[in-house]
């Protein structure tokens, strides 16, 4: 089958993009795709706001909770330099008069039973708070759940996390934020304040084609969970990097690749019935099926929609791929999908390059009487050499499935330890006959065997015909 060509790709991006705009009633639409094969592709549909200024792929928009994203990251980044534990009560670290026992894993994963907002009607107050008042009043929000009881969305958390990772970078939220974050990732068009590139917001009328512009509310001490405005082209760069930091950030000057998948292993359902969807650390968890995920996060102001996701796993994908759509209505939930139909379409109108396979080095002498099947618990499993390293997959598991991965303990070439895949952490553990050969295994304390035998050790065609 003859794949499309990037004319034809770029055109049903360009029609889905458009179909929304016009379906949804968005005043100004902007989007951008991020692929680690291909060019930044762009697409704007509508008109500023402004009439001094066209839409174009640097007009800023509004990101709202698409914000707790980057506050996550730097708090992910305070925990590698050894600042604070993730599940340290934030009272540890923030002088609360109470709701301090709240971990910051749970403020994170929205599991710490904070209310959803700030005290007051932080919405509708000529004035925010400040950083210390956010903080002073924390004691005058509820607690409407306990730890970890289940999950509960809260501003107020991402909030206070922000201010948490302030006073222990001896900054603002916002200065760190841009020492720590956006310079280093490039994201020059990401900010705290809107600058004269800003769209504007509307509400658009449910019964006619009236648009009314809403107010530009800043967010004051409530700024780590809504406050930033950024592009698409900013914000497609960031879900690419949420998905493939590897490939986005190669010297890990934001965040090691291993702390974003810990980032992206789920917490919590949001949904007890429908799981559909899920967070991780400050981080929205979309499966797409067939070991699909969509990672990012959705945003929400006065004015303005956002959708920001990056893509991992699934055939064709290029890695670092990332969208984001960015809406001037705060009512064209549409696009909330249209996130995600875009990741669709780039992988299966435009797939990765296959690249093609060559011949390697064969496994070290010490781990090739390893290879091969071998039994555990009554069923097959098949150890290889690939890559570099020595794996294991059940041999029945799906084409699909990782493996496991396993490298040896320093200095100990008979002890290794499962680095990915089915059993991670636990350690595999050789044994050997005197002229080398690996003739059993115990994998998390269980015996492999090159022939299928009970658990007492005896091989199951032995005395077959005594048994009938």
């Amino acid at each position: 089958m003859a794949l499309s060509s990037p004319t034809t790709v770029h055109q049903r991006l360009e029609r889905a993009v458009r179909k929304v705009q016009a379906d949804a009633r968005v005043p100004a639409l902007s989007v951008a795709l991020h692929r680690a094969d291909r060019e930044l592709w762009t697409c704007t549909v509508g008109n500023s706001g402004d009439p001094n200024r066209l839409l174009d792929a640097d007009t800023r928009f509004r990101i709202g909770s698409v914000t707790k994203t980057l506050t996550a990251v730097l708090v992910l980044q305070a925990r590698d330099d050894g600042l604070l534990d993730l599940d340290d009560p934030v009272a540890a670290h923030l002088d609360l008069e109470a709701h301090g026992s709240a971990t910051i894993r749970g403020l994170l994963s929205h599991t710490a039973g904070y209310q959803r907002e700030p005290y007051g009607d932080v919405w509708y107050l000529p004035t925010p708070p400040g950083d210390q008042q956010l903080l002073d009043e924390v004691a005058r929000a509820e607690r409407v759940l306990p730890n970890h009881r289940r999950y509960h969305y809260s501003n107020l958390g991402l909030a206070v996390l922000g201010q948490l990772v302030a006073r222990l970078r001896g900054g603002t939220w916002a200065s760190v934020l841009q020492e720590r974050l956006l310079d280093p990732l490039g994201l020059h068009a990401t900010t705290v304040q809107p600058t004269a590139e800003a769209a504007v917001g509307y509400l658009v009328d449910a019964y006619s084609d009236a648009a009314r512009e809403e107010p530009r509310l800043d967010l004051g001490g409530v700024g780590p969970a809504a406050q930033l405005w950024s592009t698409a082209t900013d914000m497609a760069r960031w879900a690419a990097f949420l998905a493939s930091p590897e490939l986005v950030d190669p010297d890990a000057r934001v965040l090691a690749p291993a702390t974003l998948d810990e980032m992206r292993w789920p917490r919590t359902t949001t949904d007890e019935t429908l799981w559909t969807g899920g967070f991780g650390l400050g981080l929205i968890l979309a499966p797409q099926g067939g070991r699909v995920l969509h990672v990012g996060h959705d945003g929400a102001m006065p004015g303005f929609l956002a959708g920001v996701y990056g893509r991992r796993g699934g055939e064709g994908n290029p890695g670092a791929l990332g969208a984001a759509v960015l809406a001037s209505s705060g009512t064209a939930t549409e696009i909330n999908d249209l996130v995600h139909e875009l990741l669709t379409i780039a992988v299966d109108a435009d797939p990765a390059d296959i690249r093609p396979w060559s011949p390697g080095p064969p496994a070290p002498p010490q781990y090739r009487s390893i290879l091969g099947p071998w039994w555990s618990e009554g069923f097959p499993h098949v150890f290889s050499w690939h890559n570099g390293t020595l794996q294991a997959r059940a041999a029945d598991a799906p084409a699909d499935r990782p493996p496991s991965v396993f490298r040896p303990i320093p200095d100990q070439p008979d002890i290794l330890r499962t680095v990915s895949g089915r059993e991670v952490g636990e350690l595999l553990r050789l044994t050997r006959t005197d002229d080398g050969t690996v003739a059993q295994m115990h994998w998390a304390t269980y015996r492999l065997t090159r022939q299928q035998e009970t658990f007492a050790g005896v091989p199951v065609t032995q005395g077959t015909d005594d048994a009938r």
